[in-house]
């Protein structure tokens, strides 16, 4: 899926959600927890009550990787279940120069068709750039993250006056174009949004923590807003263990529904 056509989705389904499928098989509903395809069962059904509500799904890949062959297979499976209309993310934030970074997204372009890929940029140019050589997948950095640790190196200051992270976005926008290269960036560091869009104004960014992690989706609307929207605003764990009963799909499709509308609110608003 290209920008234009990520754009025009948005749009149309007045939602700018990424509904993040980090399925983990201890917090399944009590009756599918020890079903050998319980994992299948509930995504599917996830799948299918949010899908009118969302324009992309991104695959947390830890959750499958945990479970060795069974849980690559599983994944697979997944990627099938999901229409073919919605922008694919595989959250694998991977990161290697040379022909592992080829090998990295062979499998997940090729092999597996992800539309996009999380990628840790520490290793530069090089461990990038194998990512864009497809002008039809997306290539998706780490800017500024949500978690305690990004204080540690995100958050320093160089001799130049900036800080870290923002070296990262000026250095990487110049590796790929908007249509091709997003951002991470953490919704709880909604304040640094109006500079995060000085340095980078026209690329989408993917925006985790909106939900359980407490991100507010109005002050990420207003301040990372761009002409085309310009976000893709992830939420996981609040769409997908809004019950933990049998009416798990029904609560989810309620909780997506929810930031759905709050979207719509913030597209008349903003845009």
């Amino acid at each position: 899926m290209n920008k234009t056509a990520l754009y025009t989705q948005i749009l149309q389904l007045e939602s700018y959600l990424c509904v993040g499928l980090d399925t983990d098989p201890t917090r399944l509903p009590t009756h599918l927890r020890h079903k050998p395809e319980g994992i299948l069962i509930f995504n599917k059904a996830i799948i299918e009550a949010t899908q009118a509500l969302c324009v992309s799904y991104k695959i947390n890949t830890a959750f499958y990787e945990a479970q060795g062959t069974a849980g690559w297979e599983m994944m697979e499976k997944t990627l099938k279940m999901i229409p073919k209309d919605k922008l694919i993310i595989a959250d694998a934030k991977r990161g290697d120069i040379g022909n592992t970074a080829q090998a990295y997204a062979q499998a997940f372009f090729e092999e597996f068709s992800f539309d996009a890929l999380t990628i840790a940029p520490y290793m530069g140019e090089d461990s990038v750039k194998p990512f864009l050589a497809n002008p039809d997948k997306w290539a998706i950095l780490l800017a500024l993250t949500s978690n305690q640790g990004s204080q540690d190196f995100q958050m320093l200051r160089l001799k130049t006056g900036e800080l870290l992270y923002e070296k990262v976005l000026e250095k990487a926008a110049t590796w790929g174009s908007a249509e091709q290269m997003m951002f991470v960036v953490g919704a709880t560091q909604a304040a640094l949004l109006p500079r995060i869009r000085r340095i980078v104004p026209g690329h989408f960014l993917l925006v985790p923590g909106v939900g359980a992690q407490g991100g507010s989706l109005e002050d990420v609307s207003k301040y990372g807003m761009n002409a085309q929207v310009g976000l893709l605003i992830n939420a996981s764990r609040s769409i997908l263990y809004a019950s933990s009963g049998e009416d798990y799909a029904e609560a989810a499709r309620a909780e997506a529904l929810k930031i759905q509308q709050s979207m719509k609110i913030c597209l008349d608003k903003y845009l």
